[in-house]
């Protein structure tokens, strides 16, 4: 399928590996200039390299508001402009609502939540202007249905949520398109970081019996994006094998 996007420029947050530098090769396997970040310079050259020569690698720490707003003008400058944004960042640290304390929520909100925004606040505006853009989020499925453990993330990315879809609502007549991916457990240095060693995926109740790829997962991230996408917009979508359990 011809995804309509070749040519087209986007910005792909925290790009050195797991889901973001997955959404960032597919993109470029469909012909898109991908700006990619990462606060190490080796991890984000050796990731440029992996992708080829549609990769730009910037680096840049998208954990604070100014970072992140920093790689979205730093990829502008780069490619020209950005039709494609793709926000993505780090989780916060584990921890239950007994062990964790107040300040963290502060720092965690501006790693997933406010962060975002920021990008956001840069890109869209040009987007709007050329009548063409899309932004697309990788938030988690504990925004759908809370992860144990996971409190910081589950209240930082359904922040963001909320804003994403407010945004789809108010830019949607410009040509823009606003969407959020929640990943389950796929096969990352995340995960294995989370879980530890082996994750039986049965037994945290993944009915697919696999891990995600992120392979896959990227490939979703691209058909979002696409031309043929645009009618596709203010969604959040599990990317999860079918472990969320609810109807809606």
């Amino acid at each position: 399928m011809n995804y309509g996007i070749e040519g087209r420029r986007a910005a792909v947050a925290a790009a050195s590996g797991g889901l973001g530098l997955a959404t960032a090769k597919a993109l470029a396997d469909e012909g898109v200039t991908v700006a990619i970040c990462s606060r190490d310079q080796e991890r984000i050259d050796a990731a440029a390299a992996e992708i080829g020569p549609l990769a730009v690698p910037i680096v840049a720490d998208v954990a604070t508001e100014d970072g992140a707003a920093g790689f979205v003008r730093a990829a502008i400058d780069a490619l020209g402009g950005v039709d494609i944004l793709v926000c993505n960042g780090g989780g916060p640290n584990a921890g239950n609502f007994a062990s964790t304390p107040l300040d963290a929520y502060r720092t965690a909100v501006e790693l997933n939540c406010l962060a975002h925004i920021a990008m956001c606040t840069v890109a869209v505006p040009a987007m709007r202007e050329q009548q063409w853009g899309r932004v697309l989020a990788i938030t988690s499925v504990g925004v759908r249905q809370p992860i144990a453990g996971l409190i910081l993330s589950n209240v930082a990315r359904s922040g963001l949520t909320a804003f994403l879809k407010t945004l789809a609502r108010e830019v949607a007549g410009d040509g823009v398109t606003v969407n959020s991916l929640q990943p389950g457990l796929h096969d990352t240095d995340r995960i294995r970081q989370l879980y530890g060693g082996e994750l039986d995926p049965l037994d945290v109740g993944i009915p697919a019996g696999v891990l995600g790829r992120p392979e896959d997962f990227g490939r979703i991230a691209a058909f979002v994006c696409s031309e043929a996408a645009s009618f596709l917009t203010g969604t959040a979508i599990p990317i999860d094998g079918g472990a969320y359990t609810g109807m809606l």
